[in-house]
């Protein structure tokens, strides 16, 4: 797999995470349509970032967690003139 669908892999995970538990964690209250979608953008930014730092944090003592991420192995960057 190239480093860069790595990258994206790794990136959308979490975005996906996060959509997921905001839309469970808004069920069942009862709000205008306005409030709700910006409720549920609110939440999903918060989650997908809260989930990401977790799972670096983690990945850093326990390599293995970085397929939380969607996948274990992380891209590498390398500067263009090289």
């Amino acid at each position: 797999m190239s480093d860069f669908l790595t990258s994206l892999i790794r990136t959308y995970v979490p975005i996906a995470v996060g959509a997921v538990v905001s839309w469970l964690a808004t069920r069942g209250i009862n709000l205008d349509s306005a409030a709700a979608a910006g409720l549920a953008s609110f939440l999903t930014g918060i989650l997908s970032a809260v989930y990401y730092l977790a799972v670096r944090l983690l990945e850093k003592k326990f390599p293995q967690l970085g397929w939380l991420l969607g996948s274990a192995k992380k891209p590498e960057y390398t500067s263009p003139n090289q």
